[in-house]
């Protein structure tokens, strides 16, 4: 049964056929692809951490802490221009001045700084270390100048990538996994030349109240390199017993907003501590080697992650 032999409806015409320049006017458009109104996911293979600032970050200060941050910015940028100035002579610079000028650095932020332990001043070394603020580059030049691993979105950063390609770091592209071979080569030419280089293993920042586990790419540069690595602990404490979340530059936070709160942040400390170094050829695999230069912390858990409110 069709349409027209049903008793009140109306009959339906046959298709009407054109022809000529009505047949190309009146042709249908084809559809466009769908504009994508989200971000494209991320590789689920980069190192991630559940710590976000609504999460783990306590309220902003108040009008109170503002001459305290205002201070202290511009104390900031007066170190940070006078290290711009000399960036083009520091690879003749001692060590010496230079990690005092980082300490002092992170001084004039408003963060004392405690540095137990030291380093080997000469020879090919991996330093690895806790990653879990801005904070944490500076602190690890103040143990030993290094060249440091940093993530290639940091070029376009204001100040902070100028700074950090003058100062010789070494970038790596995340998006592109194929990469990683030649990045760890780079790494271990450098141990092999007796350079320093400076990671962070845990990929990623997080809050200071728990803490990722080390990923094993980079300790098979130290492998590759026959180089010794260099485990350093970082803390921060603000204002309490234990470790605290003030300095933390964590998931979609911007790097002002973690600076502003650093600088109006009071009694703020960041503790270093430089554990044993472990020589060449103590460990087969990276995977030991890995698991090796994260010793355990009573105080700051691996994996697991609490809020402020629980600890």
């Amino acid at each position: 049964m069709n349409a027209s032999s049903v008793p009140g409806t109306p009959t339906v015409p046959g298709p009407l056929t054109l022809s000529g320049p009505a047949a190309a006017l009146l042709a249908p458009v084809p559809a466009r692809a769908p504009v994508p109104t989200t971000r494209p996911a991320a590789n689920a293979w980069l190192p991630t951490a559940p710590c976000t600032p609504a999460a783990c970050l306590g309220p902003p200060r108040g009008p109170a802490a503002v001459p305290r941050g205002v201070l202290r910015l511009a104390a900031l940028a007066a170190l940070l221009a006078a290290g711009s100035a000399l960036s083009p002579f520091a690879r003749w610079l001692p060590a010496a001045p230079v990690r005092r000028w980082c300490r002092w650095t992170v001084r004039a932020a408003g963060v004392r700084v405690r540095i137990t332990g030291s380093a080997p001043s000469g020879g090919g070394l991996l330093l690895v270390a806790d990653h879990v603020s801005w904070l944490d580059v500076p602190l690890l030049a103040a143990v030993r100048p290094a060249r440091m691993l940093a993530k290639s979105e940091i070029r376009r950063w204001p100040v902070a990538g100028w700074l950090a390609e003058r100062g010789g770091a070494l970038f790596i592209d995340r998006d592109r996994l194929r990469t990683l071979p030649a990045t760890v080569a780079v790494i271990a030419g450098q141990l092999r030349a007796g350079g320093a280089v400076a990671v962070f293993p845990e990929g990623s920042t997080w809050c200071g109240g728990a803490r990722g586990r080390f990923r094993r790419a980079a300790f098979q540069a130290a492998l590759d390199a026959g180089a010794a690595v260099q485990p350093i602990r970082v803390r921060y404490r603000d204002g309490g017993a234990a470790p605290g979340t003030a300095a933390a530059f964590i998931g979609e936070d911007s790097l002002f907003a973690s600076v502003w709160r650093v600088v109006t942040a009071r009694r703020l400390i960041a503790e270093v501590e430089v554990c044993p170094v472990i020589p060449p050829g103590r460990h087969p695999d990276r995977r030991s080697l890995a698991l090796a230069a994260r010793p355990p912390d009573p105080e700051v858990p691996v994996g697991r992650h609490t809020s402020p409110g629980e600890r």
